[in-house]
């Protein structure tokens, strides 16, 4: 294998989303696939060359580590092809939070420069955004959604489980909208349950779009 792999380890999904977003923004490079481990954990698997991948990682790991994320990252280069089987993970389901902890990407879509006809439709979707409110604790997270729901036109788009009481709500709508939602539910998990992360990422990479999880 002539690509680098990059790897980066977060805790917390709403930081990792926001940390592929910018890492994908900033550096031609591909998501090969998104692990969750046990511990909150989230490991971003990324391919591409060198260079791409160190600007990669350096970007990721500056923006998930002001969100509380604690970042691990590493590169490998020219990864052993015996070692692939381990670092790629086959899709598993985890009985224990009833959901899936792989989440594979499309390995072969490249990045590319934006064409006249994408940039067009980046300027359209240039208010599209996505929200996200991350609490330990159900009963907070689901006061947190309703309120927003109920403060703004927004979508529910889907809710995803870490373990250890780490679950986040998203949803999607324009930017203008989808802020004041989720400033609206954050401002009531306080008295529910712990707020791990509330955050806005606005025209969303597709890396992020592909792994969004189901309702």
């Amino acid at each position: 294998m002539t690509d680098a792999i990059g790897l980066l380890e977060i805790t917390g999904l709403t930081a990792a989303m926001v940390a592929i977003d910018a890492m994908t923004k900033a550096a031609p490079v591909r998501v090969i696939q998104v692990e969750l481990n046990d511990l909150y954990g989230v490991c971003i698997k990324l391919r591409g060359p060198t260079a791409a991948i160190s600007t990669a990682i350096e970007t990721g790991r500056r923006t998930a580590g002001p969100m509380g994320g604690r970042p691990v990252a590493d590169e490998i280069h020219r990864l052993e092809d015996r070692a692939f089987a381990v670092v790629v993970s086959p899709s598993e389901f985890n009985p224990l939070i009833q959901q899936e902890v792989v989440f594979q990407a499309d390995i072969e879509t490249e990045a590319a420069p934006p064409t006249e006809e994408s940039k067009l439709t980046m300027n359209q979707e240039s208010t599209f955004a996505l929200g996200f409110i991350e609490t330990q604790g159900f009963t907070a997270v689901f006061e947190a959604i309703d309120t927003a729901c109920k403060a703004a036109n927004v979508e529910v788009v889907g809710k995803e489980k870490l373990g250890g009481g780490y679950v986040t709500v998203i949803i999607k709508g324009e930017l203008s909208a989808v802020t004041a939602a989720v400033d609206a539910g954050r401002a009531k998990v306080d008295d529910l349950g712990k707020l791990i992360a509330a955050h806005v990422i606005a025209r969303p990479s597709q890396a992020v779009l592909s792994l969004l999880p189901k309702v």
